[in-house]
């Protein structure tokens, strides 16, 4: 990007609006927005459910509240694909339990797809709205401690493979990344190619064992999870030592 280009990019993610008398920036704006809008989803879905919660205390309450929702149609695909979008345009909540709902209700391959889906559809739409408002949008949103490691990584010509490995690592922060990535020379659809194929494997694993307690495979569900549950926490510990690792060996090959 130029430094004329940038320069326009701060005006506009600066620009402060009036609301109900009191100014706010258009970052702090969009992300109220999307906080409330995530909300409003979660009071829908309980207020749709709550008719059944008495049930899950009953022999085979759990498949048919699963039987009621999928019998919704359209409707409750919508919802969980309204929460896949927020979670990562919220980029704080934590996706692995829109997963876990997507693979109790549909399943784990029509569940990952609708997961898959959500996620395309909001990595597009935040990548477009920092292409267009710049660094001082991303710095209201998200932290940017990695943001000048990224651009290290533009500089190396290793762009591409880093971004694929971050997203395919669990425990690191992709939803962060979501923003900090279109900061970069990076394009949209070489982004949502790389980053989504990156996400697929932890998609499945989540709604596959998902699956299994909704089908009475728990002891292979809650392996699945402790399993996946260590190396979350092994990628949230080490992801310092995982960035300067891929650093030090892009600068090395570069």
């Amino acid at each position: 990007m130029t430094d004329k280009l940038k320069d326009k990019l701060h005006e506009k993610a600066e620009q402060e609006v009036e609301v109900r008398g009191h100014k706010m920036e258009k970052a702090d704006i969009f992300k109220f927005v999307g906080l409330i809008a995530f909300f409003a989803i979660m009071v829908l879905i309980v207020v749709m459910l709550w008719p059944y919660f008495h049930e899950l205390f009953e022999p085979g309450g759990l498949d048919r509240i699963i039987n009621d929702v999928r019998g919704a149609g359209p409707v409750g695909f919508l919802i969980l694909l309204g929460l896949q979008f927020l979670q990562i345009v919220v980029a704080f909540i934590p996706g692995e339990v829109v997963q876990i709902a997507a693979g109790l209700l549909y399943g784990p391959w029509i569940g990952a797809l609708v997961i898959l889906a959500g996620c395309v559809i909001s990595s597009a739409f935040i990548f477009a709205l920092v292409r267009k408002l710049g660094v001082p949008f991303v710095q209201s949103m998200v932290p940017v401690q990695y943001l000048e490691k990224f651009r290290k990584f533009e500089k190396t010509g290793k762009l591409n493979i880093i971004v694929f490995i971050l997203f395919l690592i669990p425990g690191l922060p992709k939803d962060v990344f979501t923003y900090l990535v279109p900061l970069t020379d990076m394009r949209m659809r070489t982004f949502l190619l790389l980053s989504n194929v990156g996400r697929i494997p932890g998609i499945v694993v989540s709604t596959y064992a998902a699956d299994g307690l909704a089908d009475g495979r728990l002891m292979e569900s809650a392996i699945i999870f402790a399993v996946a549950a260590v190396i979350a926490v092994l990628g949230i510990v080490f992801r310092e030592r995982i960035m300067k690792m891929l650093e030090k060996h892009s600068h090395k090959d570069s």
